[in-house]
């Protein structure tokens, strides 16, 4: 291989996150690497609910596509976009070291308990609800900046909740007029694969790649996954798991919030170690 495409959304995010994919290709691979920049539906859609349109890959089934047709060598995604499910012949060849996966509640400045929160995720709105009971929900779309102006400059609402990952890939320490306030695990848990940059390829080129990336983040994020896969979880679900080195943080919306302690030999049999405790929960 001389020169890698990879595909990948045009948000700033998107694009900041692959070229640190495309900067570790070059240096890993000693090629040459191309974006190939996509509009995603989810993208496109701006004015849809994605809790109440539902639907799996509206962020990568656009990506996914250009890897089938050969457009693209790899496809870069943030690892909370992509459903439990992988399209036949593709898989993910790895991941970026996993940045910090917690939330952010981002706070008008002087508000210390929030009356309005935009956010359209269920599975944030659920847990931030346990800790504002009183609070009220709107949807907000839109890249990150967007969102922090339309809370900041607009009022659009008292507050939003962000991904602290993104906000640190985007070089955002602070905003004008907003505070910062990170949420532990025990307060909120993250989604699935949240803090994780995915690298996906066709099944057949796994090899080429699968060695140059983070086989901690991998062997957590498999676990993470095989909970969402057995759910069948979508935009539509408020359900979040993370696993850490011994423990498992998970939130769903008929079981609350959970922690379940783990061991080695829980990370080595992903499938069975989601299929036992949501068989415990009732879950499936």
């Amino acid at each position: 291989m001389k020169k890698l495409i990879l595909a990948t959304r045009k948000s700033p995010l998107a694009l900041a996150q692959t070229e640190m994919v495309a900067a570790h290709l070059r240096s890993a691979l000693g090629v040459e690497t191309e974006l190939l920049k996509i509009v995603t539906t989810g993208d496109a859609q701006l004015e849809w609910s994605l809790e109440k349109k539902g639907g799996k890959g509206l962020f990568t089934s656009e990506l996914e596509a250009a890897l089938h047709r050969g457009e693209a060598d790899v496809a870069v995604h943030s690892s909370k976009d992509l459903p439990g499910d992988m399209p036949a012949g593709l898989t993910i060849a790895g991941y970026l070291p996993r940045a910090d996966p917690r939330d952010v509640l981002v706070l008008r400045s002087g508000i210390g308990e929030p009356k309005t929160l935009a956010t359209g995720s269920p599975r944030r709105r659920m847990q931030i609800k346990m800790l504002f009971p009183g609070v009220e929900f709107s949807e907000i779309r839109g890249n990150v900046d967007t969102r922090l102006r339309k809370i900041a400059e607009q009022h659009v609402a008292d507050g939003t909740i962000l991904a602290a990952a993104g906000l640190t890939r985007l070089g955002i320490e602070e905003w004008p007029g907003l505070d910062f306030h990170p949420l532990g695990f025990g307060e909120m848990v993250p989604a699935v694969g949240q803090g994780a940059v995915a690298i996906q390829c066709r099944a057949a080129d796994a090899g080429s790649f699968s060695s140059h990336f983070d086989a901690l983040t991998a062997v957590a994020l498999r676990l993470e996954r095989a909970f969402q896969s057995a759910l069948g979880a979508g935009c539509h679900t408020a359900f979040a798991a993370h696993a850490i080195s011994d423990s498992l943080y998970f939130f769903h919306e008929k079981t609350g919030l959970r922690t379940v302690p783990l061991t080695g030999a829980d990370f080595e049999t992903p499938e069975a170690t989601a299929d036992k405790i949501l068989r415990d929960w009732s879950l499936i």
